[in-house]
């Protein structure tokens, strides 16, 4: 069967970034009234306007001045500072996709290659797709966004898509970007230089100051709106520090949390090169208090890298992790065929 995509009447072809034919919709419409017509399923499209609407949903107004009795704060769904995250994970139900008919696998291929497109007017700042390994999940999104809406909005239009009827969420974590109390600020790194042996205002001391300084500015930078590293191999895994009786993590003196978070720091800078990680913070949000992202040139640097640094203080007696989620990039056509949705 071919499929001819059309315009609604009184409309222009409608194209993407890329110049092909797009598939749009919106809250309470379906842009897929799907007609057979000799040997063609026809796939209507609405109009721009009708997209435009769609992104004035997502881009919800997040900022607004409102007076309070006690403060003059500002009143916003985005952070001062860094994105909201969020990490989703879903399976096709089998017994439902079969249930489809092939028209309906046509529109739904179609209607999620063209919400995953991370060029699209409405994708959020950083959007990120990949095929799950085992039985947890079929295919994971990871998704970044100053605004929490704009991220949610990509789920929503997945779910209430063609393939919204066969697709399960298996896991989901929402969390916000941050600068981990535990990076030192640059007078805290001279200090540590000078404790280690520097003389604070000789040659070495400044250059190994200025040097940080630098790198200083792009970690803080590279934390809070991160580049999404194009490494193939990635996890997830969300993690908590432990309240117990003798290991309660948050009645330790900061400088013990600190010198154990920097033993941390420095197993995992060996992988440097091999493996990247963001650390986002689900405190306030979610069940875990932070989520781990870990990128890889190679599947076994994954093992290697949380086997090392589980035998690091901070971890070995005050860390508690929950599932780990396993996948390989991709994109969402790939996600398609991998996963045989609507392949013959």
């Amino acid at each position: 069967m071919r499929v001819r995509i059309v315009e609604r009447p009184g409309t222009g072809q409608e194209k993407d970034r890329r110049g092909h034919a797009s598939v749009r919709t919106a809250a309470g419409l379906s842009p897929f009234a799907v007609a057979k017509r000799g040997p063609f399923a026809i796939i209507r499209v609405w109009p721009r306007s009708v997209e435009a609407m769609l992104v004035r949903r997502v881009s919800l107004p997040t900022r607004e001045i409102m007076s309070h009795p006690d403060s003059n704060t500002e009143v916003s769904l985005e952070p001062t500072e860094g994105w909201h995250c969020s990490h989703l994970y879903y399976t096709f139900n089998r017994s439902r996709l079969a249930g489809l008919s092939a028209d309906e696998l046509i529109a739904g291929r179609q209607a999620f290659i063209h919400y995953l497109n991370a060029d699209a007017d409405y994708a959020p700042e950083r959007l990120q797709v990949s095929i799950a390994s085992g039985g947890k999940a079929d295919f994971g999104l990871m998704l970044l966004d100053p605004n929490p809406l704009k991220i949610d909005a990509i789920h929503q239009l997945l779910m209430s898509s063609p393939l919204g009827k066969a697709l399960d969420v298996a896991y989901s974590f929402v969390s916000l970007t941050e600068v981990s109390e535990y990076v030192p600020s640059v007078e805290q790194y001279g200090q540590r230089l000078v404790e280690e042996g520097e003389e604070a205002g000789s040659p070495a001391y400044e250059a190994k100051l200025k040097a940080y300084a630098g790198r200083e500015a792009m970690m803080r930078k590279q934390r809070l709106t991160p580049d999404l590293p194009p490494w193939p191999s990635m996890c997830f895994y969300p993690m908590n520090k432990k309240r117990k009786v003798g290991e309660n993590w948050f009645s330790l003196p900061f400088e013990d949390r600190n010198r154990m978070m920097a033993e941390h720091g420095r197993s995992g800078m060996a992988f440097g090169g091999k493996v990247t990680q963001l650390i986002t913070v689900g405190i306030g949000l979610e069940d875990w208090e932070w989520g781990v992202t870990l990128w890889a040139r190679n599947p076994e640097f994954l093992r290697d890298i949380v086997y090392k640094m589980r035998f690091d203080e901070a971890s070995a007696r005050y860390a508690e992790f929950g599932p780990f989620f396993t996948s390989y990039v991709a994109t969402a056509e790939q996600v398609l065929d991998h996963c045989r949705v609507g392949v013959a």
